[in-house]
C-alpha cells in the first residue's frame, strides 16, 4: 500500500486522465446497461421442465401470472343473454386483434366467450373472468390499466375490473412505479451527503461522494461487459442494477470515508501532505483492500446456490467492493495529494481532533461494564435471532399485500362473484398433445382443490398433433403462504405426460433448492472470511468472535424482516400496505450474502485500528480505547449512510427488493451500533490478550512471518506465545 500510494501520488496527473476516461465511458454505457440485463431465475425441479416446455412452445409469457379481467352483466342480465354474449365477444375480439400486433404476438386468452367452460362463470351467472397471459414478462400495474380499457371500450355496457398478482405486490393504485434508479441514487446522494457534511465540517464532504459516483459508473461498465460473458442459461437480472447502485455508493463512501478521515488525521499530526497522503494508504489503504476482498469474496460465494437469477448477482457482486475499493486506492489519493489541503475548508478544530470525545468515553464505560454491556448486546440479537426461528418463507398471499387501489377493488369483486383468490396464479399446465387436453380439463374439474379448467387459445387454435396449453384455477394461491394442496393434485391426476408449472410453483422449487444448498453458502463464506481475518489480524480468536457474531446479526436481520414482513409491525405507516404474512424465499438468502460481507467491513476497520493501538501500548484496553474512539464517528456515519443508500431502494413497487433493502438498511445499523459498537469492545476486553493468540503451528499454515526479535513484547506473545489475561480490563 505504501509503494501504492507514492506511485499514485508521483502519477497523479495520469492517473486522474485515466479515471476521466473510464468516467466517460461508464456515462456512455450506463443507459444501455438496462437492455442487456434479463431477468429470470432458473432452478432445476419439475417447474422448471414445464416452464422450458410452455416458453418453448406458447412464449415466455405463458407461465406467468395472468392479468384477470372481470366482466360483469348489466342488472337482471347473465352471461348467456344474447347481448351480453355479444359484448363478451367483442372484448375477446379487441384482444385477439392486440395479440395478432408485432408487440404482443403470442398473447393468450382464457374467456368464456372462447370456451364456454363453466369454470369462468361467477355467481349468479352475473359475472365471467377472462385470464390474460402476456407473450413475455409480468401482467404489471400498467399492462392491467391498458387491458382493462381496452376491454372498457370494446363493451362499455359492462362492469370492466382488472388485477393480478403482480399489480397487488406493486402495492400502488397506478400503473406506475414510484421509483427508479435515478431518483433511489438522488435520495441516497442527498443522505450521504448530510452525514458526510456533518461528519467533515468542509468541502470535504463533497470528495467521497464524488469517488462515488465515479465507482458506481464504473460498476456499470464491469457489468456490461459480463452481460456478454455469463451464458445466456445465467442471464444477470435487472435486479443488479439497482444492487450496483446503492450498494456501491454505500461502499465506496465507507471506503472513501476510512481512507480521507485517515489523511486528515495524518495531517493533523504535522505531517506535508503526500507524506499523510501515503500514511493513509498504509494504514486505512491496507483495511480497505482486505475489506474490498473479503466483501467481494462474501457476495461472489452466492453462486453455490443453483438459481441463475442469485448467481447473476453473486457474479456482479464480485465487482461491487472491488471497484469501490479500486477507485478509493487510486483516484481518492491522487485527488487528496493534489487539492485535498485547499477543499478541507472551513477548517474546525473540533472536527479534527481523531478521538471522539463521545466515542471515548462511551467505549470506556462499555470495557467498565463489559460483561454487563456483553449481556445486554447479546439479549438483543438473541431475542430477534429467536423471532426470526419462526420465518415463514413464501411469497405474500393477496390479502397481505395492497390494502387499497383499483387493484384490490379488482380482487374483492373478483371474490365477491365466487371465484378463489387462487384465480391471480392460476396454473399452465403443458399437455403434449392437443387431443389430450379434454381429458385433462376433465381430470382437473374433478378436483376439489381446483375450481376449475380451461384451455388457453392464441392467434389461432392448436394443432391436433402439436402440444396445448391448459389453465387450472386453484382455489388458493400457488406459492403463497396458503398454497394448500392443488400444485400436488394438479400434478398427481393430469396424467397423459402433463406438467404442471407457472411462477408459484417455479417458486416453491427455487425455496427448495435454494435453501437446500444454504449450508454450503454459509459453510463457504465462514471458512473464507475466517482464513482471511486470521491473515490479517493475525489471531485465531478475534476472526472466530467475528464470524460468529455475523452470523448472530444476519439472524437478528432475519427477525426484524419478521417482525416488519410477516407481521406487519410498521408496514401501513412505511409503504401503505399489510403484513406479507411470509418472507420471499429470496431475501434471506441475498441478505445473508450482502450483509455478512458489508458488516465485516466494520469489523476490520474498529479491529484494525485496535490492534494498531495495542501494538505501540502493549495494552488490549488501552488499543480498544483507540480503536473506537478513532473509528466509532467513522463506522456510524458509514453505517447511516448505507442505510440510506438502501432505505431509498424499499420505495420501488417489487416486494422481493423492498424487503433485501429495508432488510439490509435495518440490519446495517443494528450491525454497526449493537455488534460493532457495544458487543465489540465488550468481549475483545473480556478476552484481554487472549485476542492476539496466534500459535506457530496456524501461522504457518496461515503463511505468515515469525515476529522478529526486535519487535515489542506484546507482540511476539500475541504471534505465538501463551497469552495473559493481565489486560483484560
Amino acid at each position: 500500500m505504501e509503494r501504492l500510494g507514492t506511485l499514485v501520488t508521483r502519477h497523479r496527473l495520469t492517473v486522474g486522465l485515466l479515471w476521466l476516461v473510464i468516467t466517460a465511458a461508464g456515462v456512455a454505457l450506463a443507459p444501455s446497461l438496462a437492455g442487456r440485463l434479463h431477468g429470470g431465475a432458473h432452478v432445476s425441479g419439475p417447474a422448471f421442465t414445464a416452464n422450458t416446455a410452455i416458453e418453448a412452445h406458447f412464449g415466455d409469457g405463458a407461465r406467468d401470472d395472468p392479468g384477470v379481467l372481470i366482466l360483469g352483466a348489466p342488472a337482471g342480465q347473465t352471461v348467456d343473454t344474447p347481448r351480453v354474449r355479444h359484448d363478451l365477444a367483442r372484448v375477446d375480439a379487441a384482444l385477439a386483434k392486440v395479440a395478432l400486433t408485432k408487440a404482443a404476438q403470442g398473447l393468450r386468452i382464457v374467456s368464456y366467450a372462447a370456451n364456454g367452460d363453466s369454470a369462468l362463470v361467477g355467481a349468479r351467472r352475473a359475472s365471467t373472468i377472462v385470464l390474460v397471459y402476456p407473450p413475455a414478462g409480468d401482467m404489471g400495474p400498467a399492462q392491467i390499466v391498458q387491458i382493462t380499457a381496452l376491454a372498457r371500450r370494446a363493451a362499455p355496457d359492462l362492469t370492466v375490473n382488472g388485477t393480478s398478482y403482480v399489480a397487488l405486490a406493486a402495492g400502488k393504485p397506478n400503473g406506475h412505479s414510484n421509483s427508479s434508479v435515478l431518483s433511489e441514487l438522488v435520495i441516497g446522494s442527498l443522505g450521504a451527503l448530510l452525514v458526510l457534511a456533518w461528519v467533515f465540517g468542509s468541502l470535504l464532504a463533497l470528495l467521497p461522494l464524488i469517488t462515488a459516483f465515479i465507482s458506481v459508473l464504473t460498476m456499470q461498465i464491469f457489468i456490461y461487459g459480463l452481460t456478454y460473458i455469463v451464458p445466456a442459461a445465467s442471464p444477470i437480472g435487472p435486479t443488479v442494477q439497482y444492487i450496483v447502485v446503492l450498494l456501491g455508493l454505500g461502499l465506496s463512501i465507507d471506503y472513501s470515508l476510512l481512507v480521507v478521515t485517515r489523511w486528515r488525521e495524518e495531517r493533523s499530526a504535522g505531517k506535508p501532505n503526500d507524506e499523510a497522503v501515503i500514511a493513509a494508504m498504509k494504514r486505512a489503504g491496507h483495511s480497505v483492500g482486505f475489506s474490498g476482498i473479503v466483501a467481494s469474496l462474501g457476495l461472489f460465494a452466492l453462486i453455490v446456490i443453483p438459481n441463475t437469477e442469485v448467481r447473476g448477482i453473486g457474479i456482479s457482486g464480485l465487482f461491487i467492493p472491488f471497484t469501490a475499493a479500486l477507485v478509493a486506492l487510486t483516484l481518492l489519493p491522487a485527488v487528496l495529494s493534489k487539492i485535498g489541503p485547499r477543499v478541507d475548508w472551513p477548517q474546525r478544530a473540533a472536527r479534527r481532533n481523531p478521538a471522539s470525545r463521545f466515542w471515548t468515553a462511551w467505549v470506556i464505560r462499555v470495557i467498565r461494564h463489559r460483561a454487563l454491556a456483553a449481556v445486554v448486546g447479546l439479549g438483543v440479537l438473541g431475542a430477534l435471532a429467536a423471532t426470526a426461528a419462526t420465518i415463514n418463507i413464501a411469497q405474500p398471499s393477496t390479502p397481505a399485500m395492497a390494502t387499497a387501489g383499483r387493484y384490490t377493488d379488482g380482487l374483492r369483486v373478483l371474490e365477491a362473484d365466487g371465484f378463489p383468490s387462487g384465480t391471480l396464479t392460476s396454473v399452465p399446465v403443458y399437455v403434449p398433445h392437443a387431443a389430450d387436453a379434454p381429458a385433462v380439463i376433465g381430470s382437473l374439474n374433478d378436483l376439489s382443490s381446483v375450481r376449475g379448467a380451461a384451455l388457453a387459445i392464441g392467434p389461432g387454435r392448436p394443432a391436433a398433433d402439436g402440444p396445448a396449453l391448459v389453465i387450472a384455477i386453484p382455489q388458493t394461491e400457488v406459492g403463497s403462504s396458503h398454497s394448500g394442496t392443488a400444485l400436488a393434485d394438479i400434478r398427481a391426476v393430469a396424467g397423459h405426460g402433463a406438467l404442471a408449472g407457472g411462477d408459484g410453483a417455479q417458486a416453491i422449487d427455487q425455496a427448495s433448492t435454494t435453501y437446500g444448498s444454504f449450508p454450503l453458502l454459509f459453510a463457504l463464506v465462514a471458512l473464507v472470511t475466517f482464513l482471511l481475518l486470521a491473515r490479517g489480524l493475525r489471531s485465531l480468536l478475534l476472526p472466530a468472535k467475528a464470524v460468529l457474531l455475523n452470523v448472530v446479526s444476519v439472524a437478528a436481520t432475519y427477525g426484524i424482516l419478521v417482525l416488519v414482513f410477516q407481521h406487519g409491525i410498521g408496514m401501513q405507516q412505511l409503504w401503505g400496505v399489510s403484513s406479507y404474512g411470509a418472507i420471499d424465499p429470496f431475501a434471506p438468502v441475498l441478505i445473508f450474502g450482502f450483509l455478512f460481507g458489508v458488516s465485516m467491513d466494520y469489523e476490520v476497520f474498529i479491529l484494525a485500528r485496535v490492534r494498531e493501538g495495542y501494538q505501540r501500548s502493549g495494552s488490549t484496553r488501552d488499543g480498544i480505547i483507540e480503536g473506537v474512539s478513532r473509528t466509532g464517528r467513522l463506522v456510524t456515519s458509514a453505517a447511516l449512510i448505507l442505510s440510506f443508500a438502501l432505505a431509498s431502494l424499499s420505495t420501488t413497487n417489487d416486494a422481493t427488493v423492498r424487503e433485501i433493502a429495508a432488510g439490509l438498511a435495518a440490519g446495517v445499523v443494528l450491525d454497526a451500533i449493537v455488534v460493532r459498537m457495544l458487543l465489540l469492545p465488550a468481549l475483545v476486553s473480556l478476552f484481554g490478550d487472549w485476542n492476539w493468540w496466534l500459535p506457530d503451528r496456524a501461522r504457518r499454515l496461515l503463511r505468515l512471518k515469525a515476529p522478529t526479535a526486535g519487535m515489542p513484547g506484546p507482540v511476539r506473545e500475541a504471534a505465538g506465545a501463551t497469552p495473559t489475561v493481565r489486560d483484560a480490563g
